[in-house]
């Protein structure tokens, strides 16, 4: 019986997913923030805008998506941590969770211009 693994690299398969996984988590760093957010339709459509301007992208800028997309996911996924880290002795460390959002909002505007959309 032979076995096939998954790739190991964790590059995207669907970079509207993706897109979505990082909005999902920029709201929830939100409400640790303080901040009310509304995400809707249009942040529906704007996944399936980013996943079509993905198919449509030249193989480097699809690249460069994946590589700043898996950076973004890494360094994010260290922030939420170490936000839940700081947040286990009390009040929720509101201003860093502020700032990460922030920088998810930055990291989110990127990955859109790049693919232009």
């Amino acid at each position: 019986m032979t076995h096939q693994s998954a790739p190991l690299s964790p590059i995207l398969a669907d970079a509207g997913r993706q897109i979505a996984q990082l909005r999902q988590v920029r709201h929830l760093v939100g409400q640790i923030a303080g901040r009310s957010a509304v995400a809707g339709d249009s942040a529906l459509d704007e996944n399936a805008r980013v996943a079509v301007a993905y198919d449509d992208a030249m193989p480097i800028v699809r690249r460069r998506f994946d590589a700043l997309a898996a950076e973004t996911a890494a360094w994010a996924a260290a922030g939420v941590a170490a936000l839940i880290a700081a947040g286990r002795d009390g009040e929720p460390p509101k201003a860093a969770a502020a700032m990460l959002a922030d920088e998810l909002d930055r990291a989110l505007a990127r990955l859109a211009v790049l693919l232009r959309v």
